[in-house]
């Protein structure tokens, strides 16, 4: 699917969608509690759905409400898993590790450019842990064997998403696991949430497998700063939008679009890019309307839904702005943004990235394969019209 937009400021109020990162990590301390929880969460994506999806295989009962789900934890463990993560980078990588710790052979499907990214080094601390991997096709992974407990490692300079998948999995595990995160840890914030996450279901995610994960009953997802960034950054280019449902306290680490956006407007400062790899393309337009700035630490957007240092580069370009990068830098330059035609690269924030530029263009904005939004933000082009944007849609 194809949308041509039409330039023009967006309008009104908007309830930011439920944070798919907190939903992940709810869902699965969820399926692993003493009782049933409401998780209430109006909105999901492909990436919750796959997560619930996976957790259903391993023995989950897992109900879609009106107003979110209702988990029914896992009583017995299946022998053999057929897991389904989609594009889900968090999903793969939080319930390789859980389905290692279970014991159970399972047999995980990816999609899209997931099989390309990266899974060293939690495969290799897997392995050395007591499971067996194995790669059947291109896009599946064999877990087999069973995760013991003990002292594990893994380097923090990959990827937050690996310390999240074992700190799930050792609370699993029974006491006398600890997990020594080595070199610099990425994205912190993110490990943060997943320690609020167990900490809010009674787990202890300094000392995982001492306490069995109790349900608090009904818990609700909060806000999404990634996806109410791009809606913030909107209003800096001219709309007049009016948010709800962001926490300010929220351990989310992309809150700090809030502390970015002014810096934006003010000058071409250096952003360091380790913590906030979603943010990257929303600031990077809001950059080229404004003064510019150098984006550092970049080496993981390569290893995104897109290499969003490339997928970047071309969507400023196509817009009429200007951007290059080194190995670890991403330079843009101050632009008159003028449209044109912008491939996704099938990543949904480059999308959603085009469409807000879209809002400050002075001709139509194109997005080729504009349905990737599905992935994080399934109403967003419906949003999009109801706060004034106005767009023709395509079918190839």
């Amino acid at each position: 699917m194809d949308i041509t937009i039409s330039p023009r400021p967006l309008r009104g109020d908007l309830t930011v969608i439920p944070s798919k990162s907190q939903a992940h990590r709810l869902l699965i301390c969820a399926a692993f509690s003493d009782k049933p929880t409401l998780l209430r969460c109006a909105e999901t994506n492909r990436d919750i759905e796959a997560t619930a999806g996976c957790l259903t295989a391993l023995g989950a009962k897992i109900i879609r409400t009106d107003s979110g789900y209702t988990v029914f934890p896992i009583e017995t463990v299946p022998e053999k898993a057929q897991m389904n993560c989609r594009e889900s980078g968090s999903t793969l990588r939080f319930l390789l590790p859980v389905a290692g710790a279970l014991g159970v052979d399972a047999l995980l499907t990816m999609e899209g450019r997931l099989p390309q990214r990266p899974l060293s080094p939690l495969w290799g601390e897997m392995e050395r842990m007591g499971c067996t991997l194995t790669r059947p096709t291109p896009d599946t992974i064999r877990c087999t064997g069973k995760l013991r407990p003990g002292a594990y490692r893994i380097d923090g300079g990959v990827s937050s998403q690996y310390i999240t998948g074992l700190l799930l999995a050792l609370s699993l595990l029974g006491s006398g696991s600890q997990l020594e995160i080595i070199g610099k840890v990425e994205s912190r914030p993110y490990i943060e949430m997943t320690k609020a996450a167990i900490s809010l279901f009674g787990g202890d995610p300094d000392h995982p497998g001492e306490k069995r994960f109790h349900s608090p009953g009904a818990v609700s997802v909060e806000g999404d700063w990634s996806n109410g960034a791009f809606f913030l950054a909107a209003n800096e280019l001219g709309s007049n939008l009016t948010l709800h449902g962001l926490d300010p306290a929220s351990p989310q680490g992309d809150r700090t679009v809030l502390e970015i956006l002014p810096l934006l407007c003010s000058g071409a400062p250096r952003i360091s890019a380790a913590d906030i790899p979603d943010l990257v393309p929303i600031l990077t337009v809001a950059a080229a309307w404004n003064h510019g700035a150098v984006f550092t630490d970049i080496r993981r957007l390569r290893m995104k839904e897109s290499d969003r240092v490339a997928s970047v580069i071309a969507m400023l370009k196509s817009l009429g702005g200007r951007a290059d990068a080194d190995e670890n830098t991403l330079t843009v330059f101050p632009s008159r943004l003028t449209g044109g035609v912008v491939d996704s690269f099938n990543d949904h924030r480059i999308a959603m990235s085009a469409a807000i530029a879209a809002t400050a263009c002075t001709g139509p904005v194109t997005v080729l394969g504009a349905e990737c939004v599905s992935k994080s933000y399934p109403s967003f082009w419906e949003e999009y019209r109801r706060l004034g944007g106005q767009y023709e849609q395509y079918v190839r």
